[in-house]
């Protein structure tokens, strides 16, 4: 019999099949822009490039195929597709509407806490806050992940927990075009993980619900700015400027987004409540920005309006990046994927879409 004593040095078997190995890394390198849209590539070659036989490589491409990551083409293999500005909006709102159901149905029924999950999550946090700010896209999206797959567990609900999982690496498949073009990403993406750890430790559900709409903000500001799209046409956007479910004076299980023109956050200090960050519109002529209680200070950035909405959004946004990022799944990475190796690239963004000299995000790095 095989021992199992303390010193027993065999490996440990892992749970995962081959076939997650190679979807997981595949979906890593989707999510960071290695593969990027349009690439075509056929079960041989990646039955090579892992150095697994065809059987194993033909099920993972067909499992994210499955899961629409991935598009079959008769006789062409498959291809990574293209998610375009309307497709993230869509993602999007996809994501704010869930969470913010989730948070009006904690307001009612908190239910009972579960403190054995928060050593893991502070961990996830930790990692997410360093990869944002050293400005590693490829460990990036792996911390990034894997904390909101750790705070999504907190909602007790599998299906709700996969269904977000699965969009968020659809939204990371968007941004990480653009974030490639990029000359650093240090400080550009969301970093406030550990203010998030915190606010679920004391269970304090205003704080949290503001901290995750702080983020969505930021995420949806960072993005239109870089895609060169109007924030404006995201519906959801009401739902995140308004006060956080369960505050004083916020909205409760039942009620809509607070009306435009009505009290914001930042007006109830003497209704008790802690004060929040205000919307762009309220801030218009009030003078420079304060930054809210406990959130990250970023030195104002030259020729920003005080007050302004985009840079209100750039601010919320900071905050998005710093949790990509452990690496690309148990499969071992090929040392280098010379480019063409995938098949056809996109044709270039129009003129002036990326900034003039900024490497192509269609080329593999080299590793």
């Amino acid at each position: 019999m095989f021992g199992t004593g303390a010193g027993d040095s065999r490996p440990v078997i892992q749970r995962n099949s081959l076939r997650e190995q190679i979807a997981g890394a595949l979906r890593e390198e989707m999510m960071a822009g290695r593969l990027a849209a349009g690439r075509n590539f056929t079960v041989k070659e990646i039955a090579e490039l892992y150095g697994v036989s065809a059987t194993p490589a033909r099920e993972a491409l067909v499992d994210l195929a499955a899961q629409g990551l991935l598009r079959a083409e008769h006789h062409r293999g498959f291809t990574v597709p293209e998610f375009g500005w309307d497709d993230f909006r869509e993602i999007f709102e996809s994501r704010v509407l869930i969470t913010d159901s989730y948070f009006r149905r904690l307001a009612v029924n908190p239910g009972p806490p579960d403190d054995s999950r928060l050593p893991s999550l502070r961990r996830r946090a930790d990692a997410a806050v360093r990869a944002a700010r050293a400005g590693n896209l490829d460990v990036m999206v792996g911390c990034d992940r894997r904390f909101w797959q750790e705070v999504a567990g907190l909602l007790g609900n599998r299906r709700i927990a996969d269904y977000l999982d699965w969009l968020r690496v659809q939204s990371w498949m968007f941004a990480a075009r653009y974030l490639r073009s990029m000359p650093q990403l240090g400080g550009v993406c969301w970093d406030s993980h550990l203010d998030l750890v915190d606010a679920i430790e004391a269970r304090d559900v205003p704080r949290v619900h503001r901290i995750v709409c702080e983020y969505n903000l930021f995420t949806v500001g960072l993005l239109a700015e870089l895609a060169g799209q109007q924030v404006e046409t995201v519906g959801v956007l009401p739902l995140l400027t308004g006060r956080p479910v369960g505050a004083p004076g916020g909205p409760g299980p039942g009620d809509g987004p607070v009306a435009a023109g009505a009290a914001r956050p930042g007006e109830d200090a003497e209704a008790g409540s802690a004060p929040q960050p205000e919307t762009p519109q309220a801030q218009e002529g009030a003078g420079p920005e304060q930054p809210a209680p406990g959130a990250a200070h970023h030195p104002a950035e030259p020729g920003r309006e005080a007050g302004g909405a985009r840079g209100r959004e750039r601010d919320l946004g900071r905050e998005l990046g710093r949790e990509l990022g452990l690496g690309l799944g148990l499969v071992p990475q090929p040392r280098s994927v010379p480019y063409g190796r995938f098949g056809r690239r996109l044709p270039e963004p129009p003129s002036g879409q990326l900034p003039e000299g900024q490497p192509d995000p269609h080329r593999a790095p080299g590793r």
